[in-house]
C-alpha cells in the first residue's frame, strides 16, 4: 500500500470536507483509502489516472489525505493489456472488507468472471462497501446483479456488446456515473475526470483544481461530456444534413434505415444524399452504413458471447446465411473462423 510519497507541501489549500456529498467512504481516522481490484488485461491507464491523483492530493496537503491498494484474486501480479505487472497485489481473501472497491478492467472482461470474485463482490455490496468499475470492469459488477436500477458508464467502444449482454441496464454514454454506492466510468483519461469530481465531492473544489494543475490540464471535464469526438471533428465534414445521416445510421445499426427514408428525415433528395457522400466520403450511402454494420458485427464477435444469429441480427441482417457471406466478403473470414481467432 502506498501513501502520500516524500514530497514536501506545495501549499495548504482548505481541506474542510464536506460530508453532505460525499460518495467516497473514510476510516475511523477520516482517511479514504481506495481499492482496485485488477483483471487481467486491464488498461493500466485507467489505474494509473485513479491512482496519481490521491498521491498528488497527499502531496499538496502535506498529510495522508488518501491511500490505495490493488487486489487480485489470488494476490499475484496482474498483467495489463501493455504487458507490465505492478509489484504489489493482495488477495481479495486476505484484505480487510474495502470500504471503496473499483474493479478496472479492460480487454475480454468476460474470459475473467467467476463465482469465488462474484461472491465476494456480493458481500461487500451486503457490507455497504461502495462499489466501482472503469472501462468494463462493470461485467463483473453486472454479473454480479449489481448494477441493477443504476446507470453505466463503460468504454464508448464495449458499449455495443455490453448492451446485448445485460439488455436490461441503463447504459450512459457519459465520462462516469455516481450514484448511490456506486460509481461506474468509461476508463482511460475520464478516470481523471472522475477523480477530480470525487475530490471536490470529499474536499473542496481548491484542492481538485490544484490537482489539476499539477497535471497541466486545461480544464476538469463535466460527468456528460462526449466520451468521442463528435462526428464533425472526427471525419472533418461540417455539412449539417450529411451529418444528420451518419448519427441516424449510428443509432440504427440493428433496424437499419431505409435510405430513400434517411434522405427525407434529412430533409434532401436521395440523389442529394448520394452526391454528399460522394463528394465528403467518397462513397454509397449504402456502401457506409453496410460497413458499419459489418464493423458492429466484428465486435461483436470479438467482444461478446452471443451467438451468430444473435449478432446477425444485432447488425441488422435478417439472415445469418447472407450475414456470413456479406461478412466474409468484407473480412476474407467467416463470422465463425472470426470468433476463433478472436
Amino acid at each position: 500500500m502506498t501513501t502520500s510519497g516524500n514530497y514536501p507541501a506545495l501549499r495548504e489549500p482548505s481541506l474542510k470536507r464536506r460530508q453532505s456529498n460525499n460518495v467516497l467512504k473514510p476510516d475511523q481516522n477520516g482517511i479514504i483509502t481506495l481499492s482496485f481490484l485488477l483483471l487481467p488485461e486491464y488498461a493500466m491507464i485507467s489505474l494509473l489516472s485513479a491512482i496519481e491523483p490521491l498521491r498528488v492530493a497527499n502531496r499538496l496537503a502535506g498529510k495522508t489525505l488518501y491511500r490505495w491498494q490493488c487486489l487480485s484474486e489470488n494476490g499475484q501480479p496482474v498483467f495489463a493489456s501493455n504487458d507490465m505487472a505492478l509489484q504489489q497485489h493482495h488477495a481479495i481473501d486476505e484484505v480487510a472488507t474495502p470500504r471503496n472497491l473499483f474493479v478496472v478492467s479492460s480487454f475480454n472482461p468476460q474470459n475473467y468472471i467467476n463465482q469465488v470474485t462474484i461472491s465476494w463482490l456480493r458481500q461487500l455490496n451486503r457490507q455497504g462497501s461502495l462499489l466501482g468499475s472503469f472501462d468494463t470492469g462493470c461485467y463483473l459488477l453486472a454479473a454480479a446483479d449489481l448494477l441493477n436500477d443504476h446507470p453505466v458508464a463503460l468504454h464508448w467502444e464495449a458499449i455495443p456488446a455490453f448492451e446485448e449482454t445485460y439488455p436490461r441496464l441503463k447504459i450512459s454514454p457519459d465520462l462516469f456515473q455516481i450514484s448511490a454506492n456506486r460509481i461506474t466510468c468509461a476508463g482511460g483519461t475520464a478516470v481523471l475526470d472522475l477523480l477530480f469530481e470525487l475530490l471536490q465531492q470529499t474536499d473542496n473544489s481548491s484542492l481538485a483544481s490544484s490537482v489539476c494543475d499539477q497535471f497541466i490540464k486545461g480544464a476538469i471535464r463535466q460527468n456528460s461530456d462526449k466520451q468521442r469526438l463528435n462526428l464533425a471533428h472526427s471525419l472533418n465534414i461540417y455539412n449539417p444534413r450529411l451529418l444528420r445521416v451518419l448519427a441516424l445510421m449510428a443509432s440504427q445499426i440493428d433496424n437499419p434505415i431505409d435510405l430513400k427514408q434517411l434522405a427525407q428525415m434529412s430533409f434532401v433528395s436521395l440523389r442529394q444524399l448520394e452526391r454528399l457522400f460522394q463528394q465528403f466520403l467518397n462513397c454509397s450511402p449504402s456502401h457506409y452504413y453496410l460497413n458499419l454494420r459489418l464493423h458492429r458485427a466484428h465486435q461483436l464477435l470479438c467482444e461478446s458471447s452471443l451467438s451468430t444469429p444473435e449478432i446477425a441480427a444485432a447488425s441488422g441482417f435478417n439472415s445469418t446465411s447472407h450475414f456470413g457471406r456479406v461478412y466474409r466478403k468484407h473480412f476474407g473470414i467467416t463470422p465463425g473462423a472470426q470468433r476463433r481467432v478472436k
